[in-house]
């Protein structure tokens, strides 16, 4: 008995089943007042969010960290704080570069859009009137809608200038969290630093509270999810960089409005599988369709073929087999993720089904292994029942 993890033995003095009716009580007193500890834990996730942040921000540079330690450094461990200065400088670089040459931009984008909404309302509603008079087709409707949009467009203006304060007093709070922010990215840079030593910790705590066999299938199944987020997120932000740069120099010689503002649109929300197309091109084609209809059904043409390149060659080039899965259960793990937490779980859906699906998998061919048998039901030899998929 002495061998064994502590979960795995049998009560057998008295302290033993002491320490279970505490433990069965204590249970009961937590699910008692469920309200108050929630309330707690509520407090204590508040004052640990710069630490998750922290985590955050060390997990999106690691891959860079890891990249600039394995190429230029050759895995010296003296020189590893090199690697990490260089991660957040180049992270820094591309934000301040961002912020340089695109936010202006899109700023100036939104502003010509909104002083300009009434001149593209009253152009549609003279070529509906033009269409209605010479061809006979009734869009009193459609007129009478654009009416309405103009008079809710000036009521947003208003909602939104009275708002102002408000929205002033949100950013100078968010300022005055300068020391949550400075402590979320002092805490990622110890944790690239010592990454080493706590992953060491974190497997030797697991060892010590779970079972041998649990904690290494524990460890084993962080590993195999820390692969998949890791691979489809890379790909995936380089995928939607390429697009977002493809749509912009196509919109820039074709001579679209709104270029710099619709191109980062759509990089942005072609993070999200299979739906983000729609959700970025939805919204952008409404804009183009303002100024002119013409260039709203180019730029529909435009994004279309954009897409269909993005689906056939780059994406599957960049992302590879990272996401292991069919598009059927690509397409459940979005509209489930999505339902449970929205736009995020849109985004992470398709991560964490791959990795419910691999550990399936796995299951699903023990099993089979177990009883001797193929996916059929026909008995087969160890060997053959190792190469035997149940999901192809």
């Amino acid at each position: 008995m002495s061998g064994k993890h502590f979960i795995d033995k049998r009560p057998e003095s008295i302290l033993d089943w002491t320490a279970i009716v505490c433990a069965g009580i204590a249970f009961y007193l937590l699910l008692n007042n469920l309200g108050y500890f929630l309330g707690g834990f509520s407090a204590l996730m508040g004052i640990l969010s710069p630490f998750f942040g922290g985590i955050v921000i060390a997990y999106i540079l690691d891959p860079m960290v890891r990249f600039f330690h394995a190429k230029l450094l050759k895995y010296s461990k003296r020189w590893r704080w090199v690697a990490i200065l260089l991660a957040y400088l180049v992270a820094i670089l591309l934000i301040v570069l961002l912020a340089w040459l695109v936010i202006p931009q899109i700023i100036s984008s939104i502003m010509t859009l909104f002083n300009n909404v009434p001149q593209y309302i009253n152009g549609i509603q003279d070529m509906l009137l033009f269409v209605q008079g010479h061809y006979g087709v009734n869009l009193d409707k459609a007129i009478q809608a654009l009416d309405d949009s103009e008079t809710m467009l000036n009521e947003v203006y208003a909602l939104g200038k009275s708002a102002l304060p408000q929205i002033m007093s949100t950013m100078s709070n968010v300022a005055g969290n300068f020391v949550s922010v400075f402590t979320s990215i002092a805490s990622s840079i110890y944790m690239l630093a010592d990454k080493d030593h706590l992953l060491h910790q974190l497997r030797t705590v697991a060892h010590a509270l779970l079972p041998r066999r649990a904690a290494e299938h524990t460890l084993r199944i962080c590993h195999y999810a820390n692969d998949n987020f890791t691979g489809f997120f890379i790909g995936k932000i380089i995928d939607s960089a390429i697009i977002g740069v493809i749509t912009f120099i196509c919109m820039t010689v074709l001579r679209l409005d709104f270029a710099v503002l619709i191109s980062v649109f759509i990089g942005i929300t072609n993070i999200i599988p299979v739906f983000g197309p729609f959700i970025g091109a939805v919204p952008s084609i409404f804009i183009l369709l303002l100024v002119n209809p013409i260039q709203a059904l180019i730029f529909c043409l435009l994004i279309l073929i954009i897409q269909q390149f993005d689906g056939n060659f780059i994406g599957p080039k960049i992302l590879g087999q990272s996401i292991g899965i069919s598009a059927l259960w690509v397409l459940f793990s979005i509209v489930v993720g999505g339902d449970l937490l929205g736009i995020p779980g849109m985004v992470i859906g398709v991560p964490v089904f791959a990795t419910l699906y691999g550990l399936a998998q796995e299951f699903i061919h023990a099993m089979l292994d177990r009883r001797g048998i193929d996916a059929e039901g026909n008995s087969v030899t160890d060997e053959a029942a190792d190469k035997a998929n149940v999901f192809e």
